[in-house]
């Protein structure tokens, strides 16, 4: 019965929101309502809330997207200087998955993955 899962993520700022989603990772426009977001790229769709008093080291919203080409789209984000998380940079993980993380501006965690 359940068909797909659209994240929502809390956003301060939704110009800055779709400027590092659309500009820096790839994302097209989806929905932009006063204070709501919504963007897609190719079957991933995320959606952002406007909370403008988020703590940024204080948010937890983590998602994790699976891609069929992380080594071209690690290389890519690293061609675009997207900075990836410290703790994050493209491994093989124990649990079957090549993986690498980064913030966005409101430090929620993207994971992406690939299986091994």
């Amino acid at each position: 019965m359940l068909t797909e899962i659209n994240p929502k993520l809390p956003m301060r700022d939704k110009a800055v929101t779709k400027d590092f989603y659309i500009n820096q990772l790839g994302f097209q426009l989806f929905g932009d309502y006063d204070a709501y977001l919504m963007v897609q790229k190719d079957k991933v769709q995320i959606h952002f809330f406007e909370y403008k008093d988020l703590n940024p080291k204080e948010n937890y919203g983590q998602i994790y997207i699976r891609t069929n080409d992380i080594d071209k789209l690690y290389q890519t984000l690293l061609n675009n200087k997207i900075s990836i998380h410290p703790n994050g940079h493209l491994e093989s993980k124990p649990w079957g998955q090549r993986e690498f993380a980064l913030l966005d501006p409101d430090n929620n965690l993207l994971t992406f993955g690939q299986n091994i």
